[in-house]
């Protein structure tokens, strides 16, 4: 059963791994972890709303805010923002650190897809 969202989702730790982890099992979940003062999270936020948007019912995008939940961000090894992890199957299958271009976005994001519908 896949989950919709047409907007990304904020998540904290208590709902970490029903909207993540469980999720992960139906279809990927990128996560961006992100921050309110950090001016690049700012500058992919545009991108990941868009992506929410167009891949609403085939991925989720949630997002984590480092500073109200920081035992996430260490849980998971994030020491610079924005990260991006893509979990499938309750794992994170990919990362990427820094601002990327909605494009290599979509085509990690799809590689994770395809990769569990080929498992």
């Amino acid at each position: 059963m896949n989950t919709t969202f047409p907007y990304p989702v904020s998540v904290s730790n208590n709902s970490f791994a029903a909207d993540v982890l469980d999720a992960s099992s139906h279809q990927p979940v990128l996560v961006d972890f992100w921050a309110s003062w950090c001016g690049p999270c700012k500058a992919i936020a545009p991108a990941l709303n868009e992506i929410a948007a167009e891949r609403a019912g085939q991925a989720v995008i949630a997002k984590v805010d480092v500073d109200a939940h920081p035992e996430l961000a260490a849980r998971y090894g994030v020491r610079s923002i924005p990260s991006l992890l893509i979990f499938r199957d309750r794992a994170v299958v990919d990362t990427m650190v820094g601002v990327h271009p909605k494009s290599e976005i979509l085509r990690r994001l799809d590689a994770a897809s395809a990769a569990a519908t080929a498992a």
